[in-house]
C-alpha cells in the first residue's frame, strides 16, 4: 500500500460526521438493535464460545502454514485449469491484471465482493485503461456513483438513507427514481442485467479459499457475486493471503459464525463455491460459442506475509471481515468509517491500515480506539483488538517519536514524582477562579467547549497522600493482613475522599492499610501513546515503592491501575527476567477493590448496616472492569448489602466515552456518548448511579451536575463508607 500523502483535518471530518443527521440516525438504530439481532441469531447454538475457539484455533494454524498453505492452493487450482498469480503489491495485482485484460480483449468489467480491490485502488486503474468498470453490489456502486467509499465492511452505504440512494440512481441512469426501496432494487436489477450479459470479466474477492481443493467461497446477500463468477467468459479472484483454510471442512468453522456475526442471519441468501472453470456460452464475432470460462486467482500480499511472520501481528488473520467489531464499537457509531481514511474501517482497521504498509496513515486515527474492549467480546476470532492498536503505537512512536508536547509530559514530568505532583497542587490553586465546590462548570474563551454539557472535575485542596497518615492512625490493632492501597492520580487528586472511603472500608474488614508515598501514575497514559520505554520507568518506581512496603494484598480501587499493575507490567517486561520476576510478583499481590471487599465480607460472614434501605441504585460497568479484569459481579453483590433497592440499567457495560485522556481531546465525540449514558441512567428512575472507576465517575458525574443534578453518582467504595458509618 502506498503511504498516503494527502493532508486531512480529521477534526473537520469528525465535526461533520457528527452533524450528518441521516449517518446519526442511521447508525444510533443499527447499533442499538444489532445485539439482540445477533443473540437471536445464535439461539440455536449452545456455546457461541466454543464456535469461536474453533475458528481461531484454525486460522492460527493456516497462519503458522501460511507459505504451504498457499503452495498448496496453487497446486490444487492450476490442477483444475486456473492460473494462479502471486502479487507483492497493488501495483503488482494492477499490472497483472492489465495483461489479462490486453491477452483476453478484455472492454467492460463487472465486480462483486473485492475489498482487497478498495484497498489497492484498483477501479481507477482499469478506468484509465479505458476499461468500463462496474460495481454491482448495490451499496458499492451507489458509492461509486457518488464518489465515496465504503463505511462499513459489511453494508457499505449504512450511512445513507433510501432519499440519497434515489437521488445516486437518477444521477448515474439520468431518469427520475422515486425513493421507493423495492422500485430501487427492480431498477438496479434491469440495469445490472445487461451489465452482466455484456462483460467479458468478472471480478471477486473471495471469504476464504480453500487450500485442500482450490475453491474459493463467497457469502452473499444479494446474488450479484453468482452472476459475475459465471456470466463473463473469464473470472478474477483477488484474494489476500489470510483468506486460506485447509480443508473443506474448516469452510464450516466460518461459516457458523460470519452471517450470525456480520448480518444476525444464521446463513446468508447465497452461499457459492468456486472451484476451477466452468463451460461458459457467449457471443464471439457475432456468433454464440461454447468455451471453458477462463479462472485467474491473484494472491495478494501487500503486507500480508510480513504480518504472518510477526509473532503479535499474525492474530489479524484470524479476521473473518464480519465488521461485528465495529457494530459495537462506541467511537464508529458516533463518527462512522469514512473518518478511519481507508477502505477498512474501525479498530480492526486501523490495524490493517498500520500493517498493510502505512503506519503513518495508521497514526492519524489510531486514538480513535479508546480501549473499551467491547470488540473483544463478540469478535468471531478472538482478536484482542486494543492490545494490537497498542502494540503499533509503540512501534509508531519506536520509530517515529513523540511531540515535543508529549515528550515533555511524558518524559519530564510523569517520571518525576515531586515535580508531576507538584504541577498538581499548583492546579488545584490556579483552578479557584472557574471552580464551583468539587467542579469546574465553565471555562473561558476557546476551552468552554470541555464544559458543554458536561462539568470538569476541580482538583481537591488536600490530595490523598496527605491524609493517608491520620487516617492510617486509625488500623485495626491486630489485623488479619495489612494492603498497599494504591491510589492512582484521580483518586489521589480529585477524589481523595473516595480515596478515604477505601481506607474505612478495608479497616472495617480489619485490614490494616499503608500508603506508599512514593507511589506515582501507574503508567497506561504514557503506555497508551506508544511510549513503553517510559513507561518502563514509570512501572518500576511503582514496583519499587510497593515492594518496600511488604504487604499481603496490593489494593486499587480503580480498574485501570489495577489492570496494568496486574498484567500490563508482566507484558511489558517480558524480556526483561529481573523486571518480569518482580512485575509478576508483584501482580500475584494486586486485588481490584470491590472484587476484593466482596470476598472478604462473604469469607468473614459479616454484613452492613442497610443504610442504603430506600434509595434506588442503578451501576454503570467500567470497560476496564468488566472487560479487562472480568469483574461486574462483585459490585452488585456489595450494593446489595447495603439494603439498597438495585435497579440494572439499559446497556450497563456500554462506555461512559471518558477513556482516560479521550474524553478531554476528543470531547465532541466523548459527550455524546456520555448522553447516551446518562439516557440510559435516567430511564431506570433511579437516585443515585453507582461506579468502581474514578474516570467514570468524573465522566458521568460531570455530566449528571449540569444535566440532572437530582441523580447522584458515588463509588461504591462511598457508598460503603457511608453504611459502615451507620455502625
Amino acid at each position: 500500500m502506498a503511504a498516503v500523502k494527502e493532508k486531512r483535518n480529521i477534526r473537520k471530518e469528525i465535526h461533520n460526521k457528527l452533524d450528518d443527521n441521516v449517518m446519526q440516525g442511521a447508525l444510533a438504530k443499527f447499533t442499538s438493535e444489532y445485539p439482540q439481532a445477533r443473540l437471536k441469531a445464535y439461539a440455536n447454538v449452545d456455546s457461541i464460545d466454543d464456535l469461536r475457539d474453533d475458528l481461531r484455533t484454525m486460522k492460527r494454524w493456516s497462519v503458522d502454514h501460511i507459505d504451504a498453505l498457499a503452495d498448496e492452493f496453487q497446486r490444487s487450482v492450476e490442477e483444475r485449469g486456473g492460473k494462479v498469480f502471486r502479487a507483492a503489491d497493488g501495483e503488482e495485482v494492477k499490472k497483472i491484471l492489465l495483461q489479462i485484460c490486453a491477452e483476453n480483449g478484455v472492454k467492460r468489467i463487472v465486480k462483486s465482493k473485492s475489498m482487497a480491490s478498495e484497498e489497492i485502488k484498483l477501479n481507477g486503474t482499469l478506468e484509465d485503461a479505458g476499461l468500463h468498470v462496474r460495481e454491482t453490489d448495490l451499496g458499492e456502486w451507489m458509492l461509486s456513483v457518488a464518489g465515496q467509499k465504503p463505511s462499513h465492511m459489511v453494508m457499505p452505504a449504512i450511512h445513507l438513507n433510501k432519499e440519497q440512494c434515489a437521488g445516486f440512481f437518477e444521477q448515474e441512469l439520468h431518469e427520475e427514481v422515486p425513493s421507493d426501496i423495492s422500485y430501487m432494487i427492480h431498477t438496479a436489477r434491469r440495469v445490472l442485467r445487461e451489465e452482466f450479459l455484456s462483460a467479458d470479466m468478472g471480478i471477486t474477492g473471495a471469504n476464504f479459499g480453500i487450500a485442500e481443493n482450490g475453491a474459493i467461497g463467497l457469502v452473499t446477500n444479494e446474488g450479484n457475486a453468482r452472476l459475475v463468477t459465471t456470466t463473463p467468459r473469464i473470472h478474477v479472484v483477488l484474494i489476500g493471503y489470510e483468506k486460506l483454510i485447509p480443508k473443506v471442512k474448516d469452510a464450516a468453522k466460518i461459516l457458523r459464525l460470519l452471517p450470525r456475526n456480520g448480518t444476525c442471519q444464521r446463513m446468508t441468501s447465497y452461499m457459492t463455491m468456486v472451484s476451477g472453470p466452468t463451460p461458459v456460452i457467449y457471443k464471439k464475432e457475432d456468433k454464440w460459442v461454447e468455451e471453458m470460462r477462463k479462472e485467474y486467482v491473484i494472491l495478494l500480499d501487500n503486507g500480508r506475509l510480513e504480518a504472518a511472520k510477526d509473532p503479535k501481528m499474525k492474530q489479524v488473520y484470524q479476521c473473518v471481515r464480519c465488521a461485528s467489531c465495529l457494530n459495537v464499537c462506541p467511537i464508529w457509531r458516533m463518527v462512522g468509517g469514512h473518518v478511519y481514511g481507508h477502505i477498512y474501517s474501525g479498530g480492526i482497521g486501523a490495524i490493517l491500515t498500520g500493517l498493510l504498509g502505512n503506519l503513518e496513515a495508521f497514526s492519524k486515527f489510531s486514538d480513535l480506539c479508546i480501549g473499551c474492549r467491547q470488540c473483544t467480546t463478540i469478535c468471531p476470532g478472538e482478536i484482542p483488538i486494543p492490545d494490537l492498536i497498542d502494540e503499533l503505537r509503540a512501534r509508531y512512536v519506536k520509530k517515529y517519536g513523540l511531540s515535543m508536547p508529549e515528550k515533555t509530559a511524558f518524559q519530564h514530568i510523569l517520571t518525576h514524582r515531586k515535580v508531576f505532583h507538584s504541577l498538581l497542587r499548583i492546579g488545584s490553586v490556579a483552578q479557584k477562579p472557574v471552580q464551583s465546590g468539587k467542579f469546574i462548570r465553565h471555562l473561558p474563551l476557546f476551552f468552554s467547549g470541555m464544559t458543554d454539557g458536561r462539568s470538569l472535575p476541580a482538583i481537591a485542596a488536600k490530595p490523598l497522600r496527605d491524609r493517608t497518615e491520620e487516617l492510617c492512625r486509625h488500623n485495626p490493632k491486630n489485623p488479619v493482613m495489612t494492603a498497599a492501597f494504591f491510589s492512582g492520580c484521580n483518586m489521589d487528586f480529585v477524589f481523595p475522599d473516595t480515596g478515604e472511603s477505601v481506607v474505612k472500608v478495608l479497616q472495617d474488614l480489619n485490614i490494616a492499610v499503608t500508603y506508599p508515598q512514593e507511589q506515582t501514575c501507574c503508567g497506561k497514559p504514557v503506555l497508551g501513546m506508544g511510549d513503553r520505554e517510559t513507561g518502563k520507568v514509570i512501572a518500576k518506581q511503582n514496583i519499587e515503592a510497593l515492594e518496600a512496603i511488604k504487604a499481603d494484598v496490593i489494593i486499587s480501587a480503580c480498574p485501570t491501575c489495577a489492570e496494568t499493575l496486574e498484567r500490563t507490567y508482566k507484558e511489558l517486561f517480558k524480556d526483561d527476567p529481573e523486571w518480569r520476576d518482580r512485575a509478576a510478583a508483584l501482580a500475584g499481590k494486586v486485588r481490584e477493590f470491590t472484587s476484593f471487599a466482596a470476598e472478604q465480607y462473604k469469607k468473614q460472614g459479616r454484613s452492613l448496616p442497610q443504610a442504603a434501605r430506600g434509595t434506588h441504585i442503578t451501576y454503570h460497568d467500567s470497560c476496564h472492569m468488566k472487560r479487562g479484569l472480568g469483574v461486574w459481579e462483585e459490585p452488585r453483590e456489595l450494593l446489595k448489602l447495603t439494603g439498597a433497592d438495585f435497579v440494572e440499567m439499559k446497556d450497563s457495560d456500554r462506555c461512559c466515552g471518558m477513556a482516560g485522556a479521550f474524553g478531554v481531546k476528543y470531547s465532541e465525540i466523548s459527550k455524546p456518548i456520555l448522553h447516551d449514558k446518562l439516557e440510559n441512567i435516567e430511564n431506570t428512575h433511579a437516585d443515585m448511579v453507582a461506579v468502581a472507576c474514578p474516570a467514570c465517575l468524573m465522566q458521568i458525574g460531570g455530566g449528571l451536575n449540569q444535566q440532572n443534578p437530582r441523580i447522584k453518582v458515588k463509588h461504591v467504595a462511598d457508598i460503603l463508607a457511608e453504611c459502615i458509618a451507620e455502625r
